[in-house]
Formats: C-alpha cells, structure tokens, sequence
C-alpha cells in the first residue's frame, strides 16, 4: 500500500519571515493589481452606502419606537394604580 499525501506527516519547517523592505515591495505590488473605482463610481457606491444607512436607521428607530411603547403599555396594564386606594 502506497502513502497518499493526505497521509503524509508535514514536515515541521520553519517559514521565514521576510524583511520590512521585503514586506513593503510585495505590499505596493499588490496595491498595484487592485482596480481602483473611478471618481464617478466612488460617488455612486458612496450615496448608495448613505441611502441604506439612512434606510436602516429609520427601520431601527421605528422598531425600537414601536417597542418601547409596547412595552410602556403593558406596564400601564400590569401595574397598580395608584389612585385605587393604594396605603400611602
């Protein structure tokens, strides 16, 4: 029966860490590859992020309006009323 390499022990090498000269060449290389947006789509993603931002605000604020009066008036109806002849 062969060892498939699934089955192989890894052997215990150490990487070696690069240099900060190093580390930054193969950074600015890579900053190179990226596709950076154009000032006509940096506009356009932006007022997208702030439309859904300012979307979710509203649908947050409105649950947490709608919440807390629910729960102020289930205290209303489970509370004791003061003026019933509470002892003072």
């Amino acid at each position: 029966m062969t060892q498939t390499d699934a089955d192989a022990k890894p052997e215990k090498e150490r990487k070696r860490r690069t240099g900060p000269v190093t580390f930054t060449k193969e950074v600015v290389g890579e900053l190179r590859k990226v596709r950076w947006p154009t000032r006509r789509e940096l506009i356009t993603y932006t007022i997208v992020v702030i439309v859904f931002v300012l979307i979710m605000v509203g649908y947050v604020s409105l649950l947490d309006f709608g919440f807390g009066e629910a729960v102020t008036w289930l205290y209303g109806q489970f509370s004791p009323d003061p003026a019933a002849g509470a002892p003072q």
